[in-house]
C-alpha cells in the first residue's frame, strides 16, 4: 500500500532548519550543542538558527581580534573560554558590530542589530551561568543599547483601495510584468486581499493548504509563530476574493509535493516567502514611491484599521497573534494618544450659553 505524505509545510521547514542549525553547529565549539539543546523546547528552530548565527560572528570576532583566542581554532575553544571573556570584551564587540567585514563583504548593524545580537549573548551565558557550568555572567552587565521607536509605515484608506485596483487592473505595470499578470492576477488579488483582510504574517500565508480554508465559517487555519494553530475570521472581501481564486486553482495542476499548497508560484509549487515580498513590492511602488510596503508593513495597515474601528487593544492583540498586549500598545502608541485627545473633547460639563 502506497504511504501518503501527511507532513505539513510548516514541518518541511521545521526539518529544514534543523538539519540548518546542524550545520552551524559544526562550525562552533562542541559545548554550544548542549546550550541549543537545552532552550529547543521554548524556542522556534527559526530563532534558534539566529541564536547560532550571531553566536558565531561573536567567537569569529574574538577570534580575530584577541591573541589569547587567535591561537586555538573556533572548534576547540572550550567552556571556560567563557569565563576569560570580561564586559569590555563584549562592548567592543558590539562597537564591533556597527560596521565590520567578512570574507569581502560588509555588514552594518544599527541599534537593533547590535541589542539583538546581546540578546542572543545574554541568553547563552544565562544557560550556562544558571546550571553553574560557569562563574561569570558579564552579557548581563552589558547595557541595551537604546532603541529609538520606528515610526510604523503602513497604507492609508485611499493608498489601499488604489493597491487592490492596481493588483486587479495591472494599470502602470511594464510590459514584461503584464505579461505574468493575466496569468496570476486573480491569485496575487486573493494573495494581497487575504493580507490587508486579515492580519496575517506572509510565514502563516505561504504555508495555508486548501483544507485550511473554510468557508462555511469564513475562517481559515493558521500555524502562528511559536508554532500553535489558530483560526482567523475574514469578511465578504476577502471571501470572495479567495472564492474567485479556488475556482481558477482547481484548474492547475500543481508540482509533485505541493498538491495542498493554496497559493501556487509560476512553476505550481507552493509561493515563497520572498515570492510574496516581491509581488507586494511590484504592486505597491505603484501606489506610493515615499512609503517602502512589505507584507509586514500590510499587517500594520490592517491592525491601524481594525484598532480605529473597535478601540479595543486586547482584540486587535488577539486577532494579529501577539502574545503580549504591550507589544501591540506600543506598536499602535500614536493612535492610543490620539483616542485620549478625542476623549478629552468626549465629555461636556456644561452646555454652552
Amino acid at each position: 500500500m502506497e504511504k501518503i505524505n501527511t507532513t505539513t509545510y510548516h514541518d518541511e521547514l521545521n526539518k529544514k532548519n534543523i538539519l540548518h542549525l546542524r550545520e552551524l553547529l559544526d562550525t562552533l565549539p562542541s559545548f554550544c550543542s548542549q546550550y541549543f539543546r537545552g532552550i529547543q523546547e521554548y524556542t522556534s528552530s527559526r530563532t534558534r538558527i539566529a541564536y547560532a548565527y550571531d553566536i558565531r560572528v561573536f567567537f569569529e570576532y574574538l577570534h580575530d581580534n584577541n591573541s589569547i583566542f587567535k591561537k586555538t581554532s573556533i572548534k576547540e575553544y572550550k567552556l571556560d573560554i567563557l569565563d576569560m571573556i570580561t564586559r569590555l570584551d563584549i562592548e567592543e564587540y558590539l562597537e564591533h558590530c556597527s560596521y565590520y567585514t567578512k570574507d569581502g563583504k560588509e555588514y552594518m548593524n544599527d541599534e537593533r542589530g547590535k541589542a539583538r545580537k546581546l540578546a542572543s549573548l545574554r541568553s547563552f551565558y544565562n544557560y550556562f551561568f544558571q546550571n553553574e557550568m560557569i562563574e561569570k555572567n558579564p552579557a548581563a552587565l552589558v547595557k541595551m543599547p537604546k532603541l529609538h521607536e520606528k515610526e510604523i509605515v503602513r497604507l492609508d484608506p485611499d493608498e489601499v483601495a488604489i493597491l487592490l485596483d492596481t493588483v486587479e487592473s495591472g494599470e502602470n505595470l511594464t510590459k514584461k510584468q503584464l505579461q505574468y499578470h493575466e496569468k496570476n492576477k486573480v491569485r496575487d488579488v486573493a494573495l494581497i486581499t487575504l493580507l490587508l483582510g486579515t492580519g496575517i504574517r506572509v510565514s502563516e500565508c505561504v504555508g495555508i493548504d486548501l483544507s485550511d480554508v473554510d468557508f462555511k465559517n469564513n475562517g481559515v487555519k493558521i500555524r502562528r509563530k511559536g508554532g500553535y494553530e489558530a483560526i482567523i475570521y475574514f469578511g465578504p472581501e476577502v471571501e470572495q476574493a479567495l472564492l474567485d481564486y479556488f475556482e481558477q486553482r482547481e484548474h492547475i495542476l500543481p508540482s509533485d509535493g505541493h498538491e495542498n499548497a493554496l497559493f501556487l508560484s509560476i512553476q505550481n509549487k507552493r509561493i515563497s516567502v520572498r515570492a510574496v515580498e516581491k509581488l507586494v513590492k511590484k504592486y505597491s511602488s505603484i501606489v506610493t514611491s515615499v512609503k517602502k510596503i512589505t507584507p509586514h508593513k500590510l499587517r500594520s495597515t490592517y491592525g491601524t484599521t481594525l484598532y480605529r474601528e473597535t478601540g479595543d487593544i486586547y482584540l486587535v492583540a488577539d486577532v494579529l497573534g501577539h502574545k503580549d498586549v504591550n507589544t501591540t500598545k506600543k506598536h499602535y502608541a500614536a493612535l492610543e494618544e490620539e483616542r485620549r485627545r478625542q476623549a478629552a473633547k468626549a465629555v461636556t460639563l456644561r452646555e454652552k450659553r
